[in-house]
């Protein structure tokens, strides 16, 4: 059945509340997955409740947790998270970055003790709609070696960037380290179906196509068939959120993909950039829409975010359709 945003994060929320989560918490949570589903990013969306819930009630998540600055130096700062969901953290990273880059250029704000942040471009939006450029990092629980080995080290790590646009959606840029996010092998686990050859290892470093395999496995690295280059930038990602910020690193955090273990710790970085400081805006916007034109000169190019974007859109005139036993267990709820 079709069902409006706003419902939506009303009941997700609720289920989140219930499994222990503070209302800001939940509040937070549930708009960032309805985001994520209204977007067509199922993978990050509707399908992380049942996984936050379970987390909230074996204790791997705190839901009484408050993020809060826990230190800060000229334009760069750090946020605990607490032990909490990811978002509010995230979102007071963000925000506290943005104020910091209006004033000194650029800002880096680093998020520890954090949980998974669903889809990590999302977080930057404020920035975008500030005027302001943002790069987000994060590490997240060991899935891919290093380049040459065998066991999982490295999360799937992914690096976004949102880049404001004259009168126009900001570009939204977001991609895993690994070939594929590792919520694809969750979706396909619970649907029955097979993955591709590429996407994963099994637990023996073996090529596997059965989701399953590959979730007690490792993820391979984007390029991995040809080049070590996917695994040396999912080190760098991790570099830049566990030594430099502080998180714990990935192969120290238990899997998001199982019920019981410790709480991840992992951690998220965002940069804020202020186009003022350097080209100035009007020249930056300017400049951009120049390599937009160029790009779009051939007309099989899409714009980074026009899809999800456009999906969107739709979603909120619409709403999103959502299985009907799920939405009615919720309504009961």
């Amino acid at each position: 059945m079709k069902v409006a945003l706003a419902e939506l994060e009303a009941l997700v929320a609720r289920q989140l509340q219930g499994a222990g989560a503070s209302t800001a918490m939940a509040t937070s949570t549930a708009s960032a997955l309805v985001l994520a589903e209204s977007q067509g990013l199922g993978s990050h969306g509707l399908s992380r409740v049942a996984q936050y819930a379970t987390h909230l009630r074996n204790g791997r998540v705190d839901g009484t947790a408050v993020a809060q600055v826990l230190r800060r130096k000229g334009s760069a700062l750090v946020v605990d998270a607490a032990e909490g969901l990811a978002f509010p953290a995230c979102a007071l990273g963000v925000q506290e970055a943005i104020a910091a880059a209006r004033e000194h250029g650029v800002a880096i704000a680093g998020v520890v003790r954090s949980h998974h942040c669903g889809v990590l471009v999302d977080h930057l939006r404020a920035a975008a709609d500030a005027g302001l450029v943002g790069l987000g990092f994060a590490n997240s629980p060991a899935a891919m070696p290093a380049a040459g080995g065998r066991h999982p080290i490295f999360g799937t790590n992914p690096v976004a960037a949102a880049f404001p646009r004259a009168g126009a959606t900001p570009l939204l840029i977001d991609l895993s380290l690994s070939e594929v996010a590792r919520g694809k092998l969750m979706v396909a686990a619970r649907e029955g179906r097979a993955i591709p050859a590429g996407w994963a290892l099994d637990a023996q470093g073996r090529p596997t196509t059965d989701p399953q395999a590959g979730l007690a496995g490792s993820m391979l690295p984007i390029g991995a068939a040809s080049s070590p280059k996917g695994a040396m930038l999912a080190l760098v990602v991790e570099l830049l959120v566990t030594a430099l910020i502080g998180a714990h690193f990935g192969f120290e955090a238990s899997s998001f993909f199982v019920d019981e273990g410790n709480r991840p710790g992992i951690g998220q970085a965002f940069i804020v950039i202020d186009p003022g400081a350097l080209a100035g805006s009007a020249g930056y916007l300017a400049r951009v829409e120049v390599l937009m034109a160029e790009m779009l000169v051939d007309p099989d190019v899409r714009l980074p975010g026009a899809r999800r974007e456009a999906l969107r859109r739709r979603a909120a005139a619409e709403g999103v359709e959502v299985d009907d036993a799920l939405i009615t267990r919720w309504r009961c709820a």
